[in-house]
């Protein structure tokens, strides 16, 4: 911060990042805490425009999974402590595509900075997870020690005689929810049980699609 102004564009990061705390009501929630309030004000044009019919729809690949495995995912500063570094890398994170283009993002933060922490660590894996629920339709996944809720972008899957087969199968370990979300009951105590019982269930549902 050795620069006129350097502590506001700190702090607008930060707000980008992590919200604006208590903002609208005694306690914050919703998309405000997920994404941050820039994104979130972003956000809320968008649907009043589609309300207002100004705009279609929202373009197909602008929509962003969310993820909540229940611990940090983050870049912390002791792994970089350049902030512009930081914010550079999770620009490039939310542009990662393929599993291809991820691993070669990894291997140079390895490459540059050492490596890597269990916060990054897990980011990576969300980030591959992300690509996963874009490709299979799914919008939220939150996930805990008893299992994962799984919600549907416009509560439709491209398969669903294979998704109703799916929870069929799973019998007592699968629970359709009266909001159209699933419950999968599952024992995850860890967050690399969380980390990889989510990927696989997200890449069941991915081939569910590909087979549709």
């Amino acid at each position: 911060l050795d620069s006129l102004g350097a502590g506001f564009t700190l702090a607008s990061h930060d707000l980008d990042i992590r919200g604006g705390g208590n903002l609208l009501g005694d306690e914050q929630s919703g998309q405000i805490r997920e994404v941050g309030f820039e994104l979130y004000q972003e956000m809320l044009e968008e649907a009043v425009a589609q309300m207002k019919g100004d705009i279609e729809s929202e373009e197909e690949g602008q929509w962003s999974p969310q993820i909540n495995i229940g611990t940090p995912v983050l870049i912390p500063e002791s792994y970089i402590a350049d902030l512009e570094n930081r914010m550079t890398l999770y620009r490039r994170l939310s542009q990662v595509e393929d599993k291809t283009e991820l691993d070669g993002l990894a291997a140079e933060m390895i490459d540059r900075f050492g490596p890597l922490p269990e916060e990054v660590d897990y980011l990576l894996k969300i980030v591959e997870i992300k690509g996963l629920c874009r490709l299979s339709g799914v919008e939220k996944v939150e996930v805990g020690p008893k299992g994962a809720v799984v919600g549907f972008r416009n509560q439709t899957f491209a398969n669903p005689a294979g998704l109703i087969e799916l929870v069929n199968d799973e019998r007592d370990r699968a629970k359709i929810r009266p909001d159209q979300t699933i419950f999968f009951k599952r024992v995850w105590a860890h967050p690399e049980d969380r980390l990889k019982g989510t990927f696989q269930l997200v890449q069941q549902l991915t081939k569910l699609v590909q087979a549709a």
